[in-house]
């Protein structure tokens, strides 16, 4: 099993910025993809950015210039940078992680909230 913890979450102003975290724990040698998604008030989940092992990411046209998603493999940590914030990048950020293990496996984080209000 793996396990995600975000953290980084909060109330930030339109124009800021604010980074998250997620730190992977477990059985974290068959993780391939490491990414990011969010949830808004009463819309769908959508992907936001992720991450490969071999060296390519995903960006959502919403975000794309203004987030930038890396990964420390030493920490077995994912961030994501984000800048330039609106209001209608609030949601509740969840961390993802995929392994191939097992016919493929998903993993979620129970999400931290960030709010760009004034």
């Amino acid at each position: 099993q793996v396990q995600l913890v975000e953290s980084g979450g909060g109330l930030v102003q339109p124009g800021g910025s604010l980074r998250l975290s997620c730190a992977a724990s477990g059985s974290i040698f068959s993780i391939d993809v490491m990414g990011w998604y969010r949830q808004a008030p009463g819309k769908q989940r959508e992907l936001v950015a992720r991450i490969h092992t071999i060296g390519g990411t995903d960006y959502a046209d919403s975000v794309k210039g203004r987030f930038t998603i890396s990964r420390d493999t030493a920490k077995n940590t994912v961030y994501l940078q984000m800048n330039s914030l609106r209001p209608e990048d609030t949601a509740v950020y969840f961390c993802n992680a995929y392994s191939p293990l097992y016919g493929g496996v998903d993993y979620w984080g129970k999400g931290a909230l960030v709010t760009v209000s004034s």
